[in-house]
């Protein structure tokens, strides 16, 4: 199983800049989308649902806002839209889909960097996660979350940490709350598990000629359970092409 996760910060944008012609090369079994910034009015047929696919979606309520999306070869057999916190579903960051006993996730954390009161958003959606996390595994399906988790969980994982460290995305509370979902709950940092090396970057700053430098951060991710985990074999990130200022993730499972 070959899965994409992206932040296309506006999926019309992203579909300008050449993603949908990407995504038909990448013969992915299912695609991850993140910010995509539209009501389903707004989107073409080739968006709700590529040559392929089965398109599914999780749109916020305000216009040009968040939202995510999850494209599947196989239609699945059930999907579940939002996590049941009102004020999040509101903003479309939650979709599952079910496969039989393995759930894939399109996920999309907040951003607290417009201010305080988006940071204490992001605090309050950090601990309505966390309660639904503990509940996906106690229901012992294998699940595969796939993401923009906007956090950079450890020093490595973002070019200037020594800078960021009173910065949203790298707050000391922030990473405890990931090193939290991880040892304590069990799932495991997919890509982390293949590649440990630095300088392996998913976001980019639009400033400083960041992208240029690889002044970058790695906050998309696929978490996973442990048991499908042990079973990812080829990680990448493509930096070719950019379709956002995230660069999609990719990772192939031998679910065999």
């Amino acid at each position: 199983m070959k899965i994409v996760t992206l932040n296309v910060n506006g999926i019309r944008s992203a579909a300008k800049k050449g993603l949908f012609r990407w995504l038909a090369a990448q013969k992915a079994d299912v695609v991850c989308l993140q910010e995509i910034k539209a009501q389903e009015a707004d989107l073409e047929p080739a968006m709700l649902a590529p040559k392929g696919y089965t398109g599914y979606f999780h749109f916020a309520e305000k216009k040009g806002y968040a939202g995510v999306a999850l494209y599947s070869r196989a239609r699945p057999d059930g999907v579940v839209t939002g996590f049941g916190v009102k004020e999040f579903d509101a903003e479309g960051r939650y979709l599952e889909a079910r496969f039989g006993r393995l759930a894939v996730i399109s996920v999309y954390l907040p951003s607290g960097s417009a201010g305080p009161h988006r940071q204490a958003s992001k605090f309050r959606f950090l601990k309505a996660f966390l309660r639904h996390l503990k509940q996906l595994r106690a229901r012992g399906d294998e699940i595969i979350l796939c993401g923009d988790w906007n956090i950079a969980h450890r020093e490595i994982d973002l070019k200037n940490w020594r800078s960021n460290r009173k910065n949203s995305g790298f707050l000391p509370e922030e990473r405890e709350w990931l090193t939290r979902v991880f040892d304590e709950l069990g799932f495991v940092d997919v890509f982390r598990r293949l590649n440990a090396k630095p300088e392996q970057y998913t976001w980019w700053s639009n400033r400083g000629q960041a992208w240029a430098k690889n002044v970058g951060w790695r906050i998309d991710y696929h978490i996973a359970t442990p048991a499908v985990a042990a079973r990812a074999r080829r990680e990448s990130i493509y930096l070719r092409k950019r379709f956002s200022d995230h660069a999609p993730l990719t990772i192939e499972y031998d679910l065999r």
